[in-house]
């Protein structure tokens, strides 16, 4: 046998040992992850040639990368600068297979990278492979890369094709005069992405623990694909024990792939309807039920009808919440879906403050690469929560929280404790009523009860706050029951280490003075979060805040001192001496600072934390955003154009140097003056409702063609996120998605789940036919 074939040298032991002979042996790769840049991209060559070809198709499903919207940069050659021209993305010739480098300013040929063979300097040689070409003066290059039908470029491409098209394979040209089998197959296939549709849309678990034709327990999908051929005859015919044994098209590895495409056309559909718009962005992070950091990303335009759409662009898992990292993942996000940071006009964060801090955040970041991208507060976001979380970087104020919660798990830990409450109270209005200290009547004094902070739920805190004070003596009582009939030694503890926590001067004053601040934001919160924002009203709301803060940091201490201490008073809590030394419970007076209990309570908690909110306000609401709403709020169509401004649109117009010139601005002046007298003489532009219907009855009226200036600043008020709860939605649906029950659930899995959960309207209009293509390209499959 050795005289007939030649055995293979290896240079060292080392290369011997790392070749895995095994015809099991497979190399895994993570796609999605594949650097979309061609300038960042590994050599095709240099991928395991058992995955080539899922990078190649993974690459070919993505498309050229094309950075439409990207600022291209000039090069000086000789002494004429030029640039990459976008325009030619748009040629039929170059179109499918053009790709622009930001990294490397130049282009490259998507063809020639997953198949263009060493041929040395033919087609350009490497140049639109791994070099790169820059010549922006010679776009005749780009035709002669192209070259004739034999060309190296045309042969690549012959392959791509190939590649993408089962159909074409060998064994598939053998087998056409199966030609039942592929109707067959069709058939079946197309059952299970109807069965897979309507799991999507429910949000329900697609596996069952024994998926056996002889399990009770099967799984939705088995089940539902089960039902579905029982009341159809042409699927019963094809479908299970009549499928062949390895085409059923019901492993849970075939659900993956058909979910995974489900969501690639679903995915597609919302950045074809974005096109070349501008956009903004709404970014949150949360923990999903496995503890993994996951970021949610939607993205707010102004479709070609003038509607405002809010869509969701995906789950991104990251390992911590870092601004730099939050942006990393940010344009790797971006690169797969083809968009530009500078296609951003806006942008809207809540949570971590690491996410909105003026110097290293991630709003920072994106500013200093686009400055057009204007941070607004996400005004559906209650304020307060943000509020109380800033000021919990008080430690007083987090033991303040921490206290109030475990009362209120304690005493509302049970029905029966719950009673007792309600009885203390009723007995003590009753008391007052009597003594002539409350009054009575139609609406007063009704039962109440302790509420329970919630990081999740708006105006949870300061309602909290309102409860503890007004039931303070009657969950004093409730405790000292427990403390006498609690059912173990431990509740009965705990119940007395409570009283003695409550019945200090230091609860009761941060108790007030949260109130107190929470109560000054409370208004300026509701009003944030209503869905008919009144931008004006809004900005008046927050500059009394602000103005209320700084004159309770000036003239509010000797009041919040006199309230706390008359309320001591009141319920025999020993009142604190303000001129005796500050001694915190538990601390060594060696280890920490010589102060008195008037400096502690005043500059260490009042002044601390009402500066960390007037920070937090300032930050939110600074004085370039506030003057952003203002402006905007000229082009509101209400009470008749009542708000219409023209200079302050023009300031406005300034604010996006990118988007208007000198001569732009010049126009502006002039088509302002011709749009408001056209709006206020045309009897269909009369009892609009904000900018929405505006922008609207712009588009069916075809004014936006018209005053094309003057929709474009409608379509930037439009765009900045005043308003919106959709992130949140993401996260109330991500808790639907990945349960306790499936907390294992893979970040991609969970994310086409959730694009196609979430986008239920998008999705809908995704054609079989389209999702069946796609699953076909997406692998070599056994189809007939």
């Amino acid at each position: 046998m050795e005289k007939y074939l030649t055995k293979r040298k290896f240079s060292d032991s080392s290369e011997a040992s790392n070749v895995d002979f095994s015809k099991h042996s497979r190399v895994e790769i993570n796609l999605p992850d594949l650097p979309l840049d061609p300038g960042m991209r590994t050599r095709i060559l240099d991928y395991d040639p058992n995955v080539r070809d899922e990078v190649r198709r993974a690459y070919l499903l993505k498309g050229p990368c094309q950075p439409n919207s990207h600022e291209f940069p000039y090069t000086l050659f000789g002494k004429k600068p030029r640039r990459f021209n976008v325009a030619w993305f748009n040629v039929k010739e170059y179109s499918t297979w053009l790709e622009y480098s930001v990294t490397q300013n130049a282009v490259y040929c998507l063809y020639c990278y997953l198949f263009k063979p060493y041929v040395g300097a033919q087609g350009g040689g490497d140049t639109f492979v791994s070099v790169g070409f820059e010549n922006w003066g010679h776009k005749e290059k780009l035709n002669q890369h192209v070259g004739g039908f034999k060309s190296v470029h045309n042969q690549a491409w012959s392959k791509c094709k190939d590649l993408l098209n089962n159909k074409q394979r060998v064994d598939v040209a053998f087998a056409k005069h199966l030609t039942q089998s592929s109707i067959d197959y069709d058939i079946r296939l197309d059952a299970s992405i109807d069965c897979i549709r309507f799991l999507l849309r429910q949000g329900l678990a697609f596996r069952g623990h024994d998926e056996s034709e002889t399990s009770a327990n099967r799984g939705n999908f088995i089940e539902l694909l089960q039902f579905l051929a029982d009341h159809n005859q042409s699927i019963k015919d094809v479908t299970f024990n009549n499928a062949p044994l390895n085409l059923k098209l019901t492993s849970p590895d075939i659900q993956k792939d058909i979910v995974h495409a489900a969501a690639i056309e679903t995915t597609k559909l919302i950045i074809n309807d974005i096109g070349e718009c501008f956009f903004s962005l709404l970014v949150d992070e949360s923990r999903d039920i496995s503890l993994k950091e996951q970021m949610s990303v939607v993205l707010r335009y102004v479709d070609v009808e003038g509607r405002v759409i809010e869509r969701f662009l995906g789950i991104e898992h990251v390992p911590n919440t870092a601004a730099i990292i939050l942006k990393e993942t940010l344009d790797n996000l971006f690169s797969r879906h083809g968009l530009s940071i500078s296609s951003l006009r806006g942008q809207g964060y809540d949570g971590a403050s690491n996410m909105k801090g003026e110097l290293g955040g991630l709003k920072t970041l994106i500013l200093n690469e686009n400055a057009s991208a204007y941070y607004i507060h996400c005004f559906s976001h209650q304020l307060q929560l943000t509020l109380v979380a800033v000021a919990k970087n008080n430690s007083k104020i987090v033991s303040l929280f921490v206290l109030l919660t475990n009362v209120v798990n304690v005493v509302g830990d049970s029905c029966k404790r719950l009673d007792r409450l309600r009885e203390q109270q009723a007995s003590k209005v009753i008391e007052a009523l009597g003594l002539g200290e409350i009054i009575s009547g139609r609406g007063l004094n009704q039962e109440t009860f302790l509420i329970k902070p919630g990081d999740t739920r708006w105006g949870s805190h300061y309602g909290t706050l309102i409860s503890m004070i007004t039931l303070f003596p009657s969950v004093l009582d409730v405790l000292e029951i427990i403390t006498e009939d609690g059912a173990t030694p431990e509740q009965k503890c705990e119940a007395d280490m409570l009283i003695n926590s409550l019945q200090t001067f230091d609860f009761i004053f941060s108790l007030h003075f949260m109130k107190k601040l929470l109560g000054i934001t409370n208004e300026l919160s509701q009003a944030l979060q209503r869905k008919d924002q009144d931008i004006v009203n809004a900005m008046n709301l927050v500059r009394i805040c602000k103005m209320q803060l700084q004159n309770l940091r000036d003239s509010g201490w000797d009041s919040m001192l006199t309230q706390t201490t008359l309320f001591c008073k009141k319920h025999e809590i020993e009142v604190c001496n303000m001129d005796a030394m500050f001694l915190l419970p538990g601390r060594s007076r060696r280890k920490y600072p010589k102060m008195t209990n008037l400096h502690y309570y005043r500059v260490e908690l009042f002044y601390d934390v009402i500066d960390l909110q007037r920070t937090e306000l300032e930050s939110r609401f600074s004085e370039t955003s506030t003057k952003l709403l203002l402006f905007m709020a000229c082009l509101n169509p209400n009470n008749s154009f009542a708000a219409f401004d023209k200079n302050k649109l023009i300031q406005l117009a300034r604010l996006y140097p990118n988007d208007f010139s000198d001569m732009d601005l010049e126009i502006l002046n002039d088509q302002l003056e011709t749009y408001i007298l056209d709006m206020l003489n045309s009897s269909e532009f009369l009892n609009l409702n904000g900018f929405g219907d505006l922008a609207q009855k712009m588009v069916e009226t075809k004014r936006d063609k018209v005053f094309s200036m003057v929709y474009l600043l409608i379509k930037f008020a439009l765009t900045l996120p005043v308003s919106t709860a959709t992130v949140e939605i993401s996260f109330s649906a991500m808790k639907i998605v990945k349960n306790r029950i499936r907390n294992k659930m893979g970040d991609q899995w969970m994310n086409d789940n959730l694009v196609a959960y979430i986008e239920k309207k998008v999705f809908a209009d995704v054609a079989n036919q389209d999702i069946s293509n796609m699953f076909d390209k997406m692998k070599t499959r056994r189809r007939p």
